[in-house]
């Protein structure tokens, strides 16, 4: 029984992890034109925080409807939605009438969709797979996720050669009416928790129920904050300014960049496949904040140091492979410690809170390296001679010194949450 209802995850998977190849793709190829219409870095941080925005607003209020209605009928409308958007930019596209303005309103809706499927696609998931297997699932996902990272940049630069960005959205529908055929036909989510919650509560109402979960389950709580501070130093940095750095420390050499960028997808698939395929320690909260210290630490802080393409590369193994540990280890302590009944409500709550920060990172990662570090690096200051000795002069040194501080930060951060005793009470929970 238990290995049907894996077996009836894996289809899911797959047919998903297509779905958001052509996603991811199309994603890539926008943001790529819309560079090329503006040689603005800052446009492109702006289309990303108008994704972020809804999502973050939305999803505080979503988990009692996920939680009354049916996962997988809330997955289908939000890539129906999706599918539509697209459509949408590729009749503007083919009319010669796409603006920035258009993909950012496009962004503002799938945002908004996502707030919806995000969380009902974590509870699906917990409905379908074994206890057992959470693990597994969990690598499963950093797996594909790290695979889109390598594949949907070159398949997307490819199929953009020949066939332009119009070809790009076209494969994105294509896969997305594969998944959808795949997902109405063939993939059973199990529902009979509906009849439970189905009271018909107001939105206002689940997030008070989803928020009042969480300050009475401390540890949880804990653990979302310190997953949305880790989130803000991985994207001060990693987000807007490792593109720049670089291509300013290589001279411009995109092929350095695409190679960094490479290994930074294939270290998350190697950390996936350990995570699926390995028996990990049974202390999850070691396997998140150990994990999480050890990327800050060692991928940070190389990758500031270094000034060769063979430094930057390991920098980027370490960096990454970690980070699928601390998704499974989460994902493991989530489900085993919310009720089934709850996880709509209290995902959709911890997608709100733990994700907040990444726009803010976002943001203020590129303001401070126009503002901050770039023109301090440059004033001949003393302590900036000093730094100079560690990462080097010239364009690029100030964004350096940022990955100097968020491997610092981001690594005592870590190791300053692990120590939380409300935390730690978890593992005595999860152990059992």
């Amino acid at each position: 029984m238990e290995d049907n209802k894996f077996k009836n995850y894996i289809i899911f998977w797959l047919s998903q992890s297509v779905s958001q190849l052509g996603s991811s793709m199309t994603s890539f190829a926008l943001i790529i034109w819309a560079y090329e219409q503006t040689n603005s870095a800052m446009t492109v941080s702006l289309m990303t925080f108008y994704s972020y925005l809804p999502y973050i607003i939305v999803s505080i209020f979503a988990g009692a409807f996920i939680d009354e209605q049916k996962k997988k009928t809330i997955m289908l409308c939000s890539d129906f939605i999706a599918a539509i958007c697209s459509t949408i930019v590729f009749v503007l596209l083919f009319l010669n009438r796409l603006e920035i303005m258009h993909i950012c309103m496009v962004n503002f809706i799938i945002g908004f969709t996502n707030s919806f499927q995000s969380p009902a696609e974590s509870v699906a998931i917990g409905l379908m797979v074994p206890k057992d297997r959470y693990f597994k699932v969990s690598g499963l996902n950093s797996f594909s996720n790290s695979l889109l990272t390598v594949a949907a940049p070159m398949l997307a630069a490819f199929i953009s050669s020949f066939m332009g960005l119009k070809g790009v959205i076209m494969i994105d529908l294509i896969t997305f009416v594969f998944a959808f055929i795949i997902l109405l036909l063939f993939i059973k989510i199990p529902e009979e928790l509906n009849e439970k919650t189905n009271n018909k509560h107001s939105v206002l109402h689940g997030c008070k129920e989803g928020m009042a979960f969480l300050f009475n389950h401390k540890g949880i709580w804990y653990i979302i904050i310190s997953m949305a501070s880790l989130n803000f130093f991985s994207r001060l940095t990693y987000e807007n300014i490792l593109s720049p750095m670089i291509l300013a420390r290589s001279g411009g050499d995109t092929n350095v960049l695409g190679t960094i960028s490479g290994i930074l997808g294939i270290g998350g698939i190697i950390g996936g496949v350990i995570v699926s395929t390995k028996k990990i320690m049974n202390n999850s909260l070691k396997l998140i904040y150990f994990s999480a210290a050890f990327s800050f630490l060692f991928g940070d802080l190389l990758m500031g140091l270094g000034q060769t393409t063979f430094i930057w590369c390991i920098a980027a193994i370490m960096a990454s492979v970690p980070i699928p540990f601390i998704s499974a280890g989460q994902n493991v302590i989530m489900y085993n410690t919310i009720p089934k009944e709850m996880q709509g409500r209290v995902f959709a709550v911890r997608n709100a809170i733990q994700f907040s920060t990444i726009p803010i990172g976002i943001l203020l990662g590129g303001f401070l390296a126009d503002y901050i570090f770039e023109p301090f690096m440059k004033s001949g200051n003393i302590v900036a001679l000093s730094l100079q000795r560690l990462v080097g002069s010239g364009t690029g040194s100030g964004m350096a010194v940022m990955f100097l501080c968020t491997g610092i930060l981001g690594a005592a951060t870590s190791i300053l949450w692990y120590r939380n005793k409300d935390i730690k009470k978890l593992q005595d929970i999860n152990s059992k």
